[in-house]
């Protein structure tokens, strides 16, 4: 019967309760882990024929791979770049949106142990080239797409160290066709030895992130990352041996690594791609989920909020037994809506690009609607004020890690080649998040917002979602965003930007109607003095709704006005 090897580096492996969980999970890190060989291949040897990836696009395609064909096909992709002159350390690019190369392609990059770059199909030439000299990046395999390779080749004359590009299927001049030096390849590849094996602390992924100021940071992963993402995997997502879970992720940013690789397999889960090219459909989206009998499920609140406006009756769901929420905050209204038609609860989580799950409800805990729940063990979390002292309940404060307490397995090393980015990052052995929030007489989280998001109207501050979240109660309201403008005499005020639901129309009694109502429900200096409606809010690849686009119209409407 197959298991799954999570008792290999979690003991114990099983909780009572969250008190239990706190006090005794410990993830035992081997001194010399490789994901590719200890988990891939080791699954291949033990239970060949167990699903590793269930992957299908919006073009009816659809592929099951086992775990011995994820070894046996990354080994061939490794003995590939090994014919190019990739080696252990080399920094190569992933722009493979949701194709499955990308799964056999990571896999193989950490057997060698050279870097993978994940990067998004979004990104402009510009783009690319800024990445490519930031991170020494030797070769991009990128996805058969038009814009994507164009892209890439614009980049080529503006990068320092770009010698390969490869394309998973097509020809094209200056390009490798990855299948056919696949097809050419050996399906052997035995673990290094030596200066070219891998070790605990040598570079396995690079993320790059958006900081609020300044070109994008490296976010520096070593190789017990992966262990560390058993925390995110096994007991906030709750995925099952042998089960199936989907989370809505472009591998172009580190969701992926939270919730469509590494603490899924490790616990035995196999994970679920759904490889669409247009726009979202919510309806697709649970058409496959249930065609496929996905197990558990992880997405951000925008696509819940898309899932139940769909006629769920026509669904069966009897597969899915468990779903949580991370990248934005989850509106009561939201969690009450997907419980009724479920009939399972939205189970909120907190965590950042540089770590894993850090605060969660967990499976032992009852969740409050819009509370991202309590510290993960490992983390020890706190919030601290402005003068760096911890904050009394109910008081918000930025969300730090103490490390020198206890540095968590899987959080980040550091920002690759950027000591002052770190060392801003971290102060006398506390990690500052960048995030704002506050903690309840149970010791709950309740999340408020990035600092750099944080409003400062008239002495007071304001925070994005306890303003949304109060428009959203609000029948006209589809979706909203909150920002801040620039105010002479208040510094700044609380503007909304609203998509209203059908039948509703944008006027001057309608926002005299919404600015009453957010006064009624949330403190009233939180109102929102500006409301402009919109026909859609921008959103991030990822489908997170983008404050910072409609922050940078704003400014850009702003200066226009002030030079006229």
């Amino acid at each position: 019967m197959d298991s799954s090897f999570l008792e290999r580096y979690v003991s114990p492996s099983t909780f009572t309760s969250y008190e239990d969980f706190k006090a005794n999970f410990k993830i035992n890190v081997p001194d010399n882990f490789n994901f590719g060989f200890d988990i891939v291949d080791d699954y291949a040897r033990l239970q060949p024929d167990k699903k590793a990836i269930v992957w299908c696009n919006d073009k009816g395609d659809e592929r099951i791979f086992t775990f011995a064909e994820v070894s046996h096909l990354s080994n061939k992709i490794a003995n590939a770049l090994k014919s190019m002159g990739i080696r252990k350390g080399d920094s190569v690019m992933l722009i493979l949106g949701r194709r499955y190369e990308y799964w056999l392609t990571v896999v193989a990059l950490h057997k060698m142990g050279a870097i993978a770059i994940p990067a998004s199909h979004m990104l402009t030439g510009r783009d690319i080239a800024f990445r490519n000299n930031a991170a020494d990046i030797k070769m991009i395999i990128a996805m058969d797409d038009e814009h994507v390779m164009n892209s890439v080749d614009e980049s080529v004359e503006h990068s320092q160290t770009l010698q390969h590009r490869l394309v998973i299927h097509g020809a094209r001049d200056g390009w490798h066709d990855l299948h056919m030096l696949m097809d050419a390849a050996s399906d052997k590849f035995e673990r290094p030895t030596g200066a070219e094996a891998t070790q605990n602390d040598d570079i396995l992924i690079l993320y790059f992130t958006s900081g609020t100021t300044g070109m994008p940071k490296m976010v520096e992963h070593d190789h017990t990352y992966p262990i560390g993402q058993v925390l995110t995997a096994k007991y906030w997502q709750n995925v099952q041996d042998n089960g199936i879970h989907l989370s809505v992720a472009d591998t172009g940013w580190a969701k992926t690594g939270w919730g469509k690789i590494y603490g899924q397999w490790i616990a035995g889960s196999a994970i679920f791609v759904y490889d669409y090219e247009h726009k979202f459909d919510a309806g697709h989206l649970l058409e496959v989920m249930t065609k496929h009998g996905v197990t558990t499920f992880c997405g951000p609140a925008t696509v819940y909020r898309m899932m139940v406006k769909e006629d769920c009756s026509k669904y069966d769901f009897s597969s899915l037994k468990y779903l949580v929420v991370a990248g934005e905050p989850l509106y009561p209204e939201v969690f009450n809506k997907v419980y009724d038609y479920f009939g399972l609860k939205i189970m909120e989580g907190f965590g950042q690009t540089e770590t894993t799950v850090a605060i969660a409800n967990f499976p032992w805990m009852e969740p409050k609607p819009g509370s991202m729940g309590k510290p993960s063990p490992g983390y020890e979390v706190d919030l601290l004020d402005e003068d760096g002292r911890p904050c009394s309940v109910g008081e918000e404060g930025h969300i730090v890690f103490r490390t020198n307490i206890f540095s968590p397995v899987g959080l980040f090393k550091g920002y690759y080649r950027s000591k002052e980015l770190t060392d801003a990052a971290w102060k006398d052995g506390v990690y500052y998040t960048g995030d704002i929030a506050w903690k309840d007489e149970d010791g709950y989280y309740w999340y408020v917002g990035r600092a750099d998001d944080t409003i400062k109207s008239s002495g007071y501050k304001i925070g994005p979602f306890e303003v949304e979240s109060a428009l959203q109660e609000h029948p006209a309201v589809h979706e909203c965003a909150i920002t801040g403008i620039p105010d002479a005499i208040r510094g700044q005020i609380v503007k909304a930007t609203i998509v209203l639901n059908p039948g509703y129309e944008g006027c001057d009694d309608l926002i005299k109607e919404l600015q009453d109502h957010v006064k009624t429900v949330t403190a009233p200096y939180k109102y929102p003095r500006v409301i402009e409606f919109a026909e859609a809010l921008p959103k991030t690849i990822s489908g997170k709704i983008s404050r910072r686009t409609i922050k940078h119209e704003d400014m850009k409407k702003l200066t226009a006005a002030v030079e006229a």
